[in-house]
């Protein structure tokens, strides 16, 4: 492999954006953005062990369930999961975190850096309640960057193109992929019932 070790041998391959593209960042939450941010259901919280190691983790709730408390604060509900808190431990640690907000059916996407603090209650735990179930946890984030990504992604993906999305059949199931990195002595259709019972079941 021929790896590239430093930023003049990257930029011989990939020339410098044009300025426009380094003073996208608007550094706030503006009005634009906080409609994306609230009409958003999906988003996912990138965070980084004091070693090194990182961790991604999704998080999904009903649009409107991240709350915008002013133009540099957002606040995201710890829901119930599987407990190993790999995000939440990372920001005990290291508060530094990387948002990348995804509406359905919309290419572009909006993304965040800041630094986060985990809380267990505030005068607006409340609104964090959905479906009768208020969380133990809560990821509240100082904006320090914020700007539109490209839809790019998102289009050569063809997240959005149903014509263009795998067979399910054609891909191993969670439960025969979880029989196979585990070694499970147990049907992976029973494996599926049981994570799907789960996921009905536990979901708030």
């Amino acid at each position: 492999m021929d790896v590239v070790r430093t930023l003049e041998e990257l930029r011989e391959l990939v020339p410098e954006p044009h300025v426009s593209l380094w003073e996208k960042d608007i550094g706030c939450i503006d009005e634009s953005a906080r409609t994306f941010v609230e009409a958003s259901p999906f988003v996912l919280l990138a965070t980084s062990a004091p070693d090194g190691t990182c961790d991604v983790t999704p998080r999904g709730d009903p649009a409107g369930s991240v709350l915008v408390l002013d133009e540099h604060t957002l606040v995201i509900a710890d829901r119930r999961g599987n407990r190993r808190l790999d995000g939440i431990r990372n920001i005990l640690e290291n508060p530094h975190v990387g948002l990348l907000f995804v509406i359905p059916g919309r290419p572009d996407t909006v993304r965040v850096n800041g630094t986060a603090r985990i809380v267990r209650d505030a005068p607006w735990f409340d609104r964090l309640e959905v479906q009768g179930t208020r969380p133990a946890l809560a990821v509240v984030v100082t904006v320090e960057e914020l700007f539109l990504h490209c839809a790019k992604a998102f289009l050569r993906a063809g997240l959005w193109e149903p014509e263009s999305w795998p067979d399910p059949k054609a891909v191993p199931s969670q439960g025969a992929m979880a029989k196979a990195m585990r070694s499970l002595d147990v049907p992976a259709a029973d494996i599926d019932a049981m994570l799907a019972e789960d996921a009905a079941e536990n979901r708030y």
